[in-house]
């Protein structure tokens, strides 16, 4: 008779020391497949087995041998992570909503219970591994001006401009027209934290600028300005840029 548990159990550890000699350690992403096999959701059995005294010592050796962490919180943060970058994948960004989920996981739940000071604290891997992910996945502003920023900044990355997108464009439920707008305007610009500021500006995004008052007893229009105008406010300005219903992407 083949033992075919054990060929299974074989296979994995096999597949899981390929993983350690390539990668120099043992934290397998839940959802990572090493070729068609599912090396995560395999490492996270063994961590189950493990915690419920299922597994017998000599493979449990093996697995310590190659690196293996048996907390379960680690299991756990595994399988978050997974969902986190699903999340990460459809709205550009880690600063979820408390309500959002993704793979049956609360995703934005325990991103924001992450967020909170000391949550990771003896755990730098676990913000390392965010932090590849997003790397503003905790900002020091509101995660809602993140997710707004995020979309902008997608948005511009396929289209090098943002003129069409006026109040009532909105995306993924957000205004982001609306948005975009009241950043720009100069209270609000000069609120604004140094570092959101530069993402803004990274992106194209730069205050509206005051027009100048015409000078008293002027009879004749000021010359129009040689300065370099760039792409940005050019597609605000071009005829038509705000005309219309607003759409949805």
């Amino acid at each position: 008779m083949i033992d075919t548990e054990r060929q299974d159990w074989a296979r994995g550890w096999s597949k899981l020391k390929g993983f350690v000699e390539r990668e120099g350690h043992a934290r397998v992403p839940y959802e990572h497949k090493e070729g068609a096999f599912p090396l995560g959701q395999w490492v996270a059995e063994q961590r189950r087995a493990y915690g419920a005294g299922q597994m017998n010592g000599r493979r449990a050796a093996r697995l310590e041998k190659l690196g293996m962490a048996w907390s379960a919180a680690d299991a756990r943060f595994q399988e978050n992570l997974a969902a986190a970058r699903v999340y990460y994948q459809e709205h550009w960004t880690l600063c979820a909503p408390r309500s959002a989920g993704a793979l049956d996981k609360p995703v934005g739940q325990w991103l924001s219970n992450l967020r909170r000071p000391g949550a990771l604290d003896g755990h730098p891997e676990w913000e390392a591994a965010l932090e590849a992910i997003d790397e503003d996945w905790n900002p020091s502003w509101p995660a809602e001006w993140q997710r707004h920023y995020a979309v902008v900044r997608e948005i511009l990355a396929e289209e090098s401009i943002l003129a069409y997108v006026e109040p009532g464009v909105t995306v993924h439920g957000m205004d982001i027209g609306k948005w975009l707008a009241r950043q720009r305007q100069s209270e609000v610009w000069a609120a604004l934290a140094d570092g959101q500021r530069e993402r803004l500006e990274a992106v194209g995004v730069v205050p509206h600028v005051q027009a100048l008052e015409e000078p008293a007893g002027a009879e004749e229009p000021a010359e129009p300005s040689t300065a370099p105008v760039s792409a940005f406010d050019r597609g605000v300005a071009a005829p038509g840029a705000v005309q219309g219903p607003a759409r949805a992407l």
